[in-house]
């Protein structure tokens, strides 16, 4: 009897729990409804209230199920899906094969499409790209493994395991890694990678207080025989003629110490080197961190028009001093923060700008002293051997590399809530990264893309990449039929 009893007081409880729960939620329904009506800052939820309130739920969720459910292969931007993919097959280690055709719509204007030869060297003809040298002139010149490298990503913006996975990835892979404009980290170095020390506008981890260049600090730098080469940042793509930006939330002791900058405060580069106002002055700064470091000095900057490089080449002969390479952003690359008019209107795109500025080193006689580096969504094979017939001596990718980590295309990168614990600094996100898993992910795919850029090589009858050239390339127009590159862009010589 005494069962029945106990049962029937579990139900009893169970009832007015429900009742109870039911009694809370109608509570919160009304007071909702209160404050709704009550408000004045948003016309939805004052009209309609508590319902109001779902508009803004389905719009924050809409980040992350548009690409699972709304989105066509080929349709999400910045990277749609079938992009993803491709790098999500490659870091798997199984395989990059497909079945039953492609989904790419060829009609787009501006889709290249390779020219197959006729009669492609065979397997035994096939030749691995080879090594570059960078700043032959340089006490240290660099001689680059590869043509496929790790672009600017600086620790404060990425977070400590993503630095760590990515520097021991870019060794194994036998890249190069950029630190970004954030100085060099210890995580930076403990992968072994070769290193690409980049300098922003604010000077971090080379500065003095007021912003200007350090030269104790720089050799410092340049004492870390990883350290191959340097590079002034001019602007990059998603926000050219503004300075970085490190929310407050993202400055730890670590970084503040690293960077040279205060902790917790947000920390905003200016929006151009405080030294450098016209191209004679440029040159001045590249030649003495050359002089300091002993190491190749290039520049990062995007096109805009040819104007400012004419110039520039034509002050680069009159002095006999140039930079050892130039790093080219299109309009369309990436960053974690960035005013909105900049990231979409700003700058040309490396599609237009990179056949342009290859064309003025031939022009000027520059080809074979200045490298020309690619960089703007440049983060699967089709795109990278693009590059390297429009002209490019080199590509890098920051994105890519993202991909490689996790990325989920969250588009959280500026709010230190990133789910992947790739672009936050809160433990509870970073612990899904981890490293010793990471690294094996980032040197695949880094290798993926170089086999798969010598095999687009193999197919157009060239034995490796860097023999890639315009004539290889058709590219679609508006009128349905494609046009080889060579006579959209013919090359001109000096």
């Amino acid at each position: 009897m005494w069962m029945f009893d106990w049962a029937g007081w579990v139900i009893e409880v169970m009832a007015l729990a429900f009742i109870g729960v039911i009694g809370v939620v109608a509570l919160l329904v009304v007071v909702m409804f209160v404050v709704d009506r009550s408000q004045t800052g948003d016309a939805i939820r004052r009209n309609y209230p508590v319902i109001g309130r779902f508009r803004h739920i389905f719009t924050e969720l809409g980040e992350f199920f548009r690409q699972y459910f709304f989105a066509m292969d080929r349709e999400e931007l910045p990277f749609n899906r079938a992009q993803r993919d491709w790098v999500k097959r490659a870091i798997s280690g199984k395989g990059n094969t497909v079945a039953f055709g492609s989904t790419r719509n060829v009609a787009v204007v501006g889709t290249p499409l390779f020219v197959n030869a006729a009669f492609p060297p065979l397997d035994d003809q096939f030749a691995k790209s080879e090594p570059m040298v960078i700043g032959a002139a340089a006490r240290h010149p660099y001689e680059a493994q590869s043509f496929f490298n790790l672009s600017g990503m600086s620790y404060g913006a990425i977070s400590k395991p993503a630095v760590t996975a990515l520097s021991r990835g870019a060794k194994e892979a036998g890249i190069w890694m950029n630190t970004g404009e954030g100085g060099v980290s210890p995580y930076h170095l403990e992968g072994g990678a070769d290193i690409v020390f980049q300098i922003g506008t604010a000077k971090y981890g080379v500065r003095n207080k007021d912003g200007s260049l350090n030269d104790d600090k720089l050799r410092e730098v340049a004492a870390h025989p990883q350290v191959k080469m340097f590079e002034l940042k001019l602007a990059q793509g998603a926000k050219p003629g503004k300075g970085g930006i490190l929310p407050g939330a993202k400055v730890t002791a670590e970084i503040a110490a690293i960077r040279g900058i205060d902790e917790g405060e947000d920390s905003i580069s200016p929006n151009r080197h405080i030294e450098v106002s016209n191209f004679d002055e440029l040159l001045d700064l590249v030649a003495h961190i050359r002089e300091v470091t002993g190491k190749p000095t290039g520049i990062k900057t995007v096109y805009g028009s040819d104007a400012p490089f004419r110039e520039l080449f034509t002050l680069i002969l009159q002095r006999d001093e140039a930079p050892d390479f130039i790093t080219l952003d299109g309009g369309e690359g990436g960053t974690g923060a960035a005013p909105l008019p900049l990231m979409d209107l700003m700058g040309v795109t490396i599609k237009e700008a990179l056949p342009e500025v290859a064309n003025l080193l031939r022009e000027y006689g520059l080809k074979q002293r200045i490298r020309l580096i690619a960089s703007g969504k440049l983060m699967v094979p089709g795109d990278v051997a693009w590059a390297l017939a429009a002209g490019a001596d080199f590509v890098t990718s920051a994105r890519g590399f993202m991909f490689s980590l996790g990325c989920i295309q969250a588009l959280k990168c500026n709010k230190n809530t990133c789910p992947t614990g790739i672009t936050t600094h809160n433990p509870r996100f970073q612990k899904g990264l981890v490293p010793e898993d990471k690294y094996k992910k980032v040197a695949r795919y880094a290798k993926d893309i170089v086999k798969e850029v010598e095999l687009i090589a193999h197919s157009v009858g060239v034995p490796e990449p860097r023999q890639l050239r315009r004539e290889h390339v058709r590219l679609v127009q508006d009128s349905g039929k494609s046009v080889p590159m060579d006579v959209l862009y013919p090359l001109r010589e000096t």
